[in-house]
């Protein structure tokens, strides 16, 4: 099922005009505070109604109403019902569900809610009730899954015991989930696709790869934020611990556990990244690795240097004396030092 978003509606000093498409799989919805990307998830879920608006699924139009739509939406904060239990905030979302839909049985073993179910909302940590929210949606059968910002509301330790189940979510999803946030680490672990917006208007949408490695998009994102996202499979796993990892680019090496075969997506920051004519040694740096240079684009003190490593892009910031001293133009292959690998998830 794909979803399309047709929208233009007017507010006090401010306008929304957007055309994009969700398909199957996490789509991140990336903006700035006020680039309407709240509004926006409103407008599918029938809680806005447009000024004019184009929303189907698979080519059929939303019904008008928002109970009849078959969306559900988590917020920034679970909203349960305090004189429930977990168990019964879990079956509020039945109610509304057709015949055939997910079992709470299942939707609690997915979401680690099991040892749960008889607690109150009172009772729960901040990652845990989000869990019980997104479970609540997820029983009600939803051809689609909007999540505003859902971990904007947690500190540091809840957001790292909710991601994995999100990720685990991410990884099981059939149907177009959209999820709006701000924050990079978690885009880059959840989605597969990224949609960028601002003052109401979509300035680039595609797969995430392909966002976070343009040049052209640094100003929007931030320079901070700019990098890639890569794709590397595990060959093995050494005595010390570090998994070596094999990209286009040449291996990498990682403390990750994970079995031979497997398929991880690592992150890398452009600020992070070194670049050198000849293969470096005597370094104590253990991932280089070799990519032609595509484009350059220069600002501010800096030049973003996109790199291609076969289907692969990312981006090395180096400073604008830097890429002087060192002539850089397209074609030229060069060797990346990576000061920093974050992984992002699995794939």
């Amino acid at each position: 099922m794909t979803l399309r978003i047709a929208i233009q509606h007017r507010f006090p000093g401010a306008e929304i005009a957007v055309d994009f498409s969700v398909p199957p799989g996490v789509t991140a919805l990336f903006g700035p505070s006020g680039a309407g990307k709240s509004s926006v998830l409103m407008a599918i879920a029938g809680l806005l109604r447009p000024d004019r608006a184009t929303i189907t699924l698979d080519g059929a139009a939303l019904p008008r109403a928002p109970h009849r739509r078959r969306v559900a939406v988590v917020f920034q904060e679970a909203r349960l019902f305090p004189h429930m239990s977990v168990r019964q905030n879990l079956g509020f979302g039945l109610r509304w569900a057709p015949q055939g839909g997910p079992a709470l049985g299942e939707v609690a073993g997915l979401l680690g809610l099991t040892a749960l179910l008889d607690r109150h909302p009172a009772t729960l940590s901040g990652g845990e009730a989000q869990r019980v929210a997104i479970g609540r949606a997820l029983l009600s059968h939803p051809q689609v899954l909007l999540m505003d910002e859902p971990l904007s509301a947690l500190d540091a330790p809840r957001k790292a015991e909710i991601l994995p189940w999100l990720e685990a979510l991410a990884a099981r999803t059939r149907i177009p989930l959209l999820y709006v946030s701000h924050a990079l680490p978690e885009i880059a672990r959840l989605a597969a696709r990224m949609v960028v917006i601002d003052r109401g208007r979509i300035r680039a949408e595609g797969r995430l790869e392909e966002i976070l490695s343009d040049p052209d998009l640094a100003p929007l994102i931030g320079l901070t934020e700019m990098g890639a996202v890569i794709e590397a499979e595990v060959a093995e796993t050494a005595p010390d611990g570090l998994a070596r990892l094999i990209t286009p680019g040449g291996p990498l090496f990682l403390a990750v556990q994970a079995a031979p075969g497997a398929r991880l997506r690592l992150r890398l920051a452009a600020q992070d990244i070194i670049l050198s004519h000849a293969r470096p040694e005597g370094l104590s740096a253990l991932n280089i690795l070799t990519a032609r240079i595509l484009r350059l684009n220069s600002g501010e003190g800096s030049v973003l240097v996109q790199l291609g490593m076969g289907e692969s892009r990312f981006l090395a910031r180096v400073t604008q004396r830097s890429a002087q001293a060192m002539d850089l133009r397209p074609g030229q292959e060069v060797h990346a030092i990576l000061k920093t690998v974050a992984l992002a998830g699995a794939l």
